[in-house]
Parts: structure tokens; sequence; C-alpha cells
């Protein structure tokens, strides 16, 4: 008998290393939903040992249902792990259920962002006193759920993570190269933002900082690794802004030996939207964040930037700010950059890994005498 069901509405391609160790620490059957309302790469879910089958989704607006997920209920699980996703309608049925035949129910949830609305907060209220465990991303969300009453014991920090042994053997052989020297044919720092290049990230706010130091006569580099998915067209706003000579579209990359480089490289990476597993990225291969200050608004992630030491926050929306704060980690000597590279090494080590979510579900488990 297996005695935990893992139920999610999706297996994205970065989660592959943590479901993966699930896998091989614990009696888990997945059940791995088929699509979510935005495209995301899921990995091969026959990788998993314990994988049972796909569900599938069914979309009614914001809400969906996950087909055949309710009479996992009956089977004999002692353990259900559940996206702590309110707009699931099934999830609802299983939790309600759940609470009739004795089973334990934990959540592995963002929890509270910070932004609810009256009537958010009273569905959400609801919808999470129903499990028997909340696994949620960030300290941050946890300090709001037990201002809104929820109790400590109950709240546990999963963090999140990449593949973060692959990520500490790459960074071992780290060293600086001449990537961006090779490129731009200069030693200026380097910026680097990296992802999905879309609106909502605000990746234009990096090239009107550019232009407002250019202006005052400071010189930096820009690349972007990733791909323009919204058609923002950045190189033709870098021609507009007199700046084209010092931004680099890299494109799309994949290779983590080759994202280490890059990372370790540049003298910061910049998020000027949310920020959340690029932060996660960039620390594993020693490069400080910088993010904006809005923090309801943020992703769970931006919890590992330590102002000062990890990275720092700009106030929303201000470039003014934002040039401010780039100008002031791109004039860290080396000697404060390889300072700041241990921390970052440090912060990943301490909580943003496998190792950590492993223990913490351990942690939940053992509770229960499992």
């Amino acid at each position: 008998m297996n005695s935990i069901c893992l139920i999610t509405n999706i297996g994205p391609h970065y989660r592959y290393p943590i479901f993966n160790s699930i896998d091989n620490e614990f009696n888990c059957d997945f059940y791995l939903g088929d699509k979510t309302s935005t495209p995301i790469k899921t990995f091969d879910y026959r990788l998993l040992k314990g994988f049972k089958g796909t569900v599938h989704n069914l979309f009614f607006h914001h809400f969906y249902w996950q087909k055949g997920t309710v009479r996992l209920i009956f089977k004999p699980y002692k353990f259900y792990i559940l996206d702590g996703e309110p707009y699931c309608l099934s999830s609802w049925m299983i939790l309600i259920l759940a609470k009739l035949r004795g089973k334990i129910t934990i959540s592995w949830t963002h929890g509270w962002y910070g932004r609810e609305g009256k009537v958010k907060r009273i569905i959400k209220k609801v919808f999470y006193s129903l499990f028997s465990e909340l696994m949620v991303y960030s300290e941050y969300s946890i300090q709001l759920m037990k201002q809104e009453g929820f109790p400590a014991n109950r709240l546990h920090c999963i963090a999140n993570s990449l593949d973060s042994d692959k990520d500490l053997t790459i960074r071992t052989k780290l060293h600086r190269t001449g990537i961006y020297h090779d490129h731009f044919h200069n030693s200026h720092p380097t910026l680097i933002y990296c992802g999905r290049i879309q609106k909502n990230k605000k990746p234009h706010l990096i090239i009107d900082s550019l232009r407002q130091l250019k202006a005052k006569g400071i010189c930096l580099n820009l690349v972007f690794v990733g791909k323009d998915i919204d058609n923002i067209k950045l190189m033709e706003y870098a021609v507009q802004s007199g700046v084209q000579a010092q931004v680099w579209m890299y494109g799309p990359c994949y290779d983590d030996n080759k994202l280490g480089e890059l990372f370790y490289n540049a003298a910061v990476c910049v998020s000027p939207g949310n920020v959340g597993l690029t932060a996660i990225h960039a620390l594993s291969f020693g490069c400080p964040v910088i993010t904006h200050d809005n923090f309801p608004y943020q992703m769970p992630e931006f919890e590992a930037i330590k102002p000062g030491i990890t990275g720092d926050f700009f106030k929303e929306d201000d470039v003014f700010d934002l040039s401010r704060v780039i100008l002031d980690w791109c004039n860290k000597s080396e000697t404060e950059r390889i300072i700041i590279r241990d921390a970052a090494y440090q912060e990943i080590d301490r909580k943003w890994n496998i190792h950590y979510q492993i223990a913490t579900i351990k942690k939940i488990l053992n509770a229960y005498q499992y």
C-alpha cells in the first residue's frame, strides 16, 4: 500500500528534481495534470516510478476541475498532498471528504500574498482551514497567515528549488571567463536578465536605466537571456534609447553550464517586475539579484534576497531608484564580489534546495508517525 497520494495541476519541467527525490524517498503515487491556463513546459511524467496517471484539467473561466481525482480519496492512502489552489473545485471536494474519512491533507501552496481583497480573504481562510497541514513557499506568506489566525504549528515553509545538486556541481567549476569582454569588446560591468521576456517583467526599465546612466557618462553592458514571448522587441527599444551597442539579445538558453558562466561573470541580475525562480538560479551561481520592493506583488523567492548581502530592492517602477541600486552593485570591488558570491551560495545551501524541501516533508509526515 502506498501511503502518499500527490495530486497537482501540472508537472513543470523545473520540478522534476524535487518530484524525483520524493519518488525515491517516499512511498508516493503521483497524479499530475495535463495543462494549465497558460502553456508550461512539463517533464516526462513516466520518469517517476510512482506515476499513476495524467489528470485532465477541465477549465471554467478562472476555475477548474481535475477529472478523476475525487475518487482517489477512497483509495487506501494516508496522506494527500494537494496544490493549495482555491480555484481548483475538485480540491474542495477532496478536502471535505478527507475530513469525513479521517485522511491527512497537506497543501503545497503560495498561501497569502498580502494583496487579497475581503472576498478572497474569506474564501482562502475557509479553504486553507480544511487542510491538516500547510506547506507554504515563503516565511513572508507564513507571517501573513499567522496574522489571519492560522495556527503556527500547522504552517511549514517549503521554500522552492531548481536542480540544486546539479547546480552545486556546476558552481564548483565556475571561474572568471571573457564571455562578456569577447562580445562587447570592453570591460564594463554586465547586467543580466534571465527568463522569459514578457511585459509584466518590465525589462524595458533596465534599458531605461542604461540610458540614464549613459547620460551621466557611466557605461554598463546588458545581456537578455530568454525568449521574447510577448513580442516586446527590446532591441528596437534599445536602438530608440541609443544603447543598442550595450545590449546583447542572447536568446533562450537551457544549458545550465552556460547559464552558470553567464551568471557568474555578471555584476548583478536585474528583474524589474516580480522575481521568481530567477533569483534562485542567479544565487545558485553566485550572482546577486535586484528586484522591486512591493512584496505583495512579488513571488516567494524574493525573500532569498538579503538587502546589501545577496542583492537589493528598488522602489517599484522608479527608474531613477533602479539606476541608483544598479550602480551601487556595479561598483563593488572584486574582494566584495567574492564575499557576495559566498553569501549567495550560503543562502541557497541554507534553504532553497531539494534537501531542505525533503526534510520539511519528512518532518510533517513523521509528526503523524509515518
